[in-house]
């Protein structure tokens, strides 16, 4: 049974997620979509240029301002260390800077891995991982993989996959064939333009929260382009008011579909573990739960969302409907599989090496 108490989240803690990806995939383009697309989070960057004229950070700043971090003239992963790192979190996860979550946007030079043990090694209080998102030119994916072999380890890394520029490819089909063929259980998104949804990566958060402050979407409101970016894709609400029983829904997670994007929300265990709920956060193959004590007065139930393209919601449903068990006792062994992807003394962090699935 898990021990609240030594496996508590802070509930200061921003996730980081690592944005990596070879020269002119579209990364900056990215990170720029999601600052203009951020559902009113505040979104801190650590821009990696590769020369001592730092366009990308630049071209970020340009919306972040004082949000912005830049490393330039230097990889990343061989500029710092993960004590280093940690003063640059600390700048963009203390309070009074607002940050929701931190995104590394890598130099198109960095080693993804590297990055991704960097921050796993952080000792800072005030984040958490928040898995790792490869961006590849559907358009160039060829040349770029004769050029950089390499990539097909990346993407084996890969928590998701942003296939970007699938307008330009002549073959786009073939192409996101062979991407997912590359990947261990990541999640292959196809974009144009860098446009993913950011609650694929992150909670959003809603702007009227930021009393006094401007949110990137206030700022472009009457510019955004026509339609949204759920369109096409599919999401399911799952409440329950049973409790889940852990072996039966490590079982449905590790066998999530590949079109299965996003899942967050709150776990009730039961009598596995009465004093506290389980955040839940998915994106693509990583995995991470993160016991909190139940607000008080609150009702213990398990509210889910699911996002993904061209999933089986009613299927979904049934199978996380199969997990809920009111059996009044706990097998204690039975929260093993859900500890493993905890992080603090009662689950080991994940090696990137071996990523959580």
């Amino acid at each position: 049974m898990a021990n609240s108490q030594d496996t508590s989240r802070a509930p200061q803690q921003i996730p980081v997620v690592v944005l990596a990806g070879f020269l002119g995939s579209g990364k900056t383009t990215l990170l720029n979509h999601l600052l203009h697309r951020s559902g009113g989070s505040r979104i801190g960057a650590i821009v990696n240029d590769f020369g001592a004229i730092e366009i990308d950070a630049m071209a970020v700043a340009g919306a972040l301002g004082d949000s912005t971090v830049s490393l330039g003239n230097g990889c990343l992963c061989c500029a710092v260390d993960a004590g280093e790192l940690d003063l640059y979190l600390d700048r963009l996860a203390a309070p009074a800077a607002g940050i929701d979550v931190i995104v590394i946007e890598a130099s198109g030079l960095a080693e993804p891995q590297e990055l991704v043990r960097m921050v796993l090694a952080s000792e800072h209080p005030g984040i958490v991982y928040g898995g790792l998102v490869e961006v590849v030119d559907a358009a160039e994916f060829d040349d770029t993989r004769a050029k950089h072999p390499e990539i097909d380890r990346h993407l084996a890394l890969a928590d998701l996959v942003v296939v970007n520029k699938l307008d330009r490819a002549a073959d786009a089909g073939r192409v996101l064939g062979l991407v997912r063929s590359l990947t261990d259980h990541a999640a292959v998104v196809p974009a144009t333009y860098g446009r993913i949804d950011p609650e694929f990566l992150f909670d959003c958060r809603p702007s009227e929260e930021r009393v006094g402050q401007l949110s990137f979407d206030d700022l472009h409101e009457h510019t955004a382009p026509a339609g949204h970016l759920h369109t096409g894709y599919d999401s399911l609400s799952f409440p329950s008011d049973v409790p889940m029983e852990p072996r039966r829904l490590m079982r449905f997670l590790d066998s999530r579909p590949e079109g299965l994007y996003r899942i967050k929300g709150y776990v009730d265990f039961g009598p596995y573990d009465p004093a506290s709920r389980y955040a839940v956060h998915a994106v693509g193959r990583f995995l991470r739960f993160y016991p909190e004590p139940w607000p008080p007065g609150e009702a213990r139930r398990t509210q889910l969302v699911l996002i993904g393209s061209g999933i089986d919601t009613d299927a979904l449903g049934k199978e996380l409907e199969a997990c809920a068990d009111d059996a009044p006792h706990a097998d204690e062994h039975g929260m093993w599989g859900v500890l493993r992807y905890v992080r603090g003394p009662a689950g080991a962090e994940a090696d990137p090496a071996d990523p959580p699935v």
